[in-house]
């Protein structure tokens, strides 16, 4: 009879306690993998904005390239995107145009182009406060791609 009795009161199966505890660390876990796939989308939509600048930058150097002379190469200098035409008048004019539509792919997108000689700077910036968040004044983080290049022209 005592067997008996002691089989009964052996513990058989798990507690509540020991489900709840297993519980709160699958929990954690979970947590902690959503985490990390939430900063995995935030650095890859960030990446692809890095890639498409870049993208932008050197179609709008090689349009330069391919149709600046001498003459012409210093009309393609602007100071912000308000300053792109709004028709095209001339193959400048629609590089202006063409480069601010790709620009719109971007998040808030600021541009410059500056041309000094034959040396040619294209900056552009753009908003990553979906990577980023604000800085420490409350703005939204700024993500930017320049790039300073010599253009070969032809001597008039």
């Amino acid at each position: 009879m005592k067997s008996q009795a002691n089989a009964r009161s052996r513990q058989r199966g798990v507690s509540l306690i020991e489900v709840m505890i297993a519980v709160f660390v699958l929990a954690i876990g979970l947590l902690g993998a959503a985490g990390m796939q939430l900063s995995a989308l935030k650095y890859t939509d960030s990446s692809r904005m890095n890639s498409q600048a870049s993208f932008i930058v050197y179609d709008i150097i090689d349009r330069m390239r391919a149709n600046a002379d001498p003459v012409q190469l210093p009309q393609y200098a602007i100071a912000s995107l308000a300053a792109v035409p709004g028709a095209a008048a001339s193959i400048r004019d629609q590089d202006l145009i063409d480069f601010a539509e790709n620009l719109n792919s971007l998040p808030s997108p600021e541009a410059r182009i500056a041309v000094n000689g034959t040396q040619v700077a294209v900056t552009i910036s753009w908003s990553e406060a979906r990577a980023a968040g604000n800085d420490e004044a409350g703005q939204p983080s700024m993500g930017s791609f320049s790039v300073t290049t010599n253009v070969s022209v032809t001597a008039p």
